[in-house]
């Protein structure tokens, strides 16, 4: 049988027992093949028609299925790939050769050569030329899966330089390379210093480590108190290569590997996806505003703080009713039904105890249930948090302001002019780039409806829990940002003191939604991880 392989790294290629096949001309259609090789589940046709042919020709399935074809053309010669019936279209990658799948499944055992194999390969950019600039959403989508690929990169150039047996000579370039790709890493600058001063390039080592000082200096990064390695010594005795092998090191790797999809149903039949990445205790994100189980974890908004989390616990994330991969088409979005969500995800997860983390609107519901089921709750984390929404406890001119930009919302949501999605976008994140900003403003689209929206946030306006915060027996901690806009830290402050023995936390930034690459972001992962280890013998796996 011939041996299929998929080149997504550089420019995309198809070839067969090493036989370069011709790519079919239309970008679109070549767009539409690495997007259906990159996907982890079932694509929806309409997902589809909406990504690809949302504002084009007269006949979008027809398009669809023109495409389908030359794919099909393209890779079904010695058996079907091309899954689709009349709902959903997959390809079917099982004993196909692709390039970023195989550097997605390094693991502790994996050689120096297969490493180094993999970052070779790496060095090229993902789907080179496979970019529609005209298409937000689709481009949104790539700038996340080539995040995803570099922050891979980096993840396996720590790996390579800190728990492979490689030689002083074999380890400096990719100490270099490492300090190149990830820039403010303080490990990264680390291993580079103390690597020349093994090898007695005194000089060197202090040249690196005042570059390194500049780099952080220029960003407006802090650096740290203390540097992740230890000092070589001043005068340097010959040192033999390190024998340290990937078994030794197991205990330390970042485990690599995709978010585990499930789904959980609810009583009233409502079907909830939610995914499961990292292990060690557990660790449970309510949703907030809006959510996708695949979109938020390659975002380049926020993924790095998700990532952060996953290191040290098994993070568990859920999309609620209504939007995401769970149910959208659902007759109940209410407040109870979103507790109730939560109640389904934590059972179908196998938890009993475990800490809960609410941030904004979620911070209600996490409150809820944490009242409601005291004995499951080991510990609550909220950031942004509001005991009551802006119907109940806002000012005339906060309610008046809220009601017009829900007409609005309800008018223009849909409409590919992003202006009505910016009125909510800005007051998230005012500390975000223009990129990111459009890259949330895509997301809230792709993730739900102008009516789910809408329905979303009349909820959210009527929220309510006050009267359950002095119920809340579950060591709290509450962070917030100093400047925040969109829910001020008065409020944060409030529901910090009416939930007893809760610790408050301010931290500086003015965004509501952090940005995973700001400072504010390592500080509140740093705070989670305080928390949660000075109780750790509380939780269950």
């Amino acid at each position: 049988m011939s041996h299929l392989v998929i080149a997504t790294l550089g420019i995309l290629s198809v070839s067969r027992s090493s036989a370069a096949l011709p790519l079919p001309p239309s970008r679109k259609t070549r767009a539409l093949l690495a997007y259906l090789v990159l996907a982890t589940r079932p694509q929806r046709r309409e997902h589809l028609i909406d990504l690809f042919w949302g504002d084009g020709p007269d006949d979008p399935r027809g398009a669809l299925r023109w495409s389908l074809s030359k794919i099909r053309d393209l890779i079904d010669k010695d058996r079907a790939r091309v899954v689709a019936d009349r709902e959903t279209v997959a390809v079917d990658t099982g004993g196909v050769a692709i390039d970023i799948h195989a550097a997605r499944c390094v693991g502790p055992d994996t050689t120096v050569d297969e490493i180094v194999a993999c970052l070779t390969a790496l060095r090229r950019p993902l789907l080179a030329g496979i970019d529609l600039p005209d298409n937000a959403v689709f481009q949104a989508w790539l700038v996340a899966e080539r995040e995803a690929a570099a922050r891979l990169r980096r993840t396996l150039l720590q790996q390579l330089v800190g728990m492979m047996p490689l030689s002083l000579e074999d380890r400096l370039p990719w100490c270099r390379e490492w300090c190149e790709a990830d820039p403010f890493n303080a490990e990264a600058a680390a291993r580079l210093q103390t690597t020349l001063q093994h090898m007695g390039r005194l000089a060197d080592a202090r040249i690196a480590d005042s570059d390194f000082a500049s780099r952080l200096r220029d960003a407006g990064l802090t650096r740290p108190l203390v540097m992740p390695l230890d000092p070589a010594p001043e005068h340097p005795q010959p040192v033999a290569p390190q024998t340290t092998t990937a078994a030794d090191a197991r205990t330390d790797h970042i485990v690599l590997q995709r978010q585990s999809l499930s789904f959980a149903t609810v009583g009233d039949g409502v079907r909830i996806a939610y995914a499961s990445v990292g292990e060690g205790p557990p660790l449970v994100k309510v949703p907030n505003w809006l959510n996708h189980l695949e979109l938020d974890w390659d975002a380049p908004v926020w993924a790095p703080l998700f990532h952060d989390l996953a290191r040290d616990h098994r993070f568990i994330r859920y999309d609620g009713r209504g939007n995401g991969m769970s149910d959208r088409d659902v007759a109940d979005i209410s407040f109870d039904g979103f507790v109730r969500d939560l109640e389904a995800v934590v059972d179908a997860a196998g938890l009993d105890r475990f800490p809960l983390l609410g941030i904004s609107q979620g911070s209600a519901i996490a409150i809820e249930y944490a009242a409601r089921h005291p004995e499951r709750v080991s510990h609550l984390i909220l950031w942004g948090a509001f005991a009551s929404g802006w119907r109940v406890t806002g000012t005339p001119d906060v309610r008046k302001e809220r009601e017009a930009i829900l007409t609005l919302v309800r008018q223009g949501w849909d409409r590919s002019d992003p202006a009505y999605r910016k009125l909510v976008t800005w007051k998230f994140m005012p500390g975000a780039s223009a990129v990111e900003l459009d890259w949330f403003d895509d997301f809230q689209r792709e993730t739900v409806g102008a009516q789910n929206a809408v329905r979303f946030a009349n909820v959210f306006a009527d929220i309510d829990v006050r009267h359950r915060l002095a119920g809340v027996t579950a060591p709290t901690l509450v962070m917030h940002g100093r400047g925040d806009r969109n829910i001020p830290l008065a409020v944060g402050s409030a529901l910090a003191a009416a939930i007893p023995g809760a610790e408050f936390v301010t931290l500086d930034t003015d965004n509501h939604m952090l940005l995973g690459r700001e400072p504010a972001s390592a500080a509140f992962v740093a705070h989670v991880r305080q928390f949660l280890a000075e109780e750790r013998g509380g939780i269950d796996r």
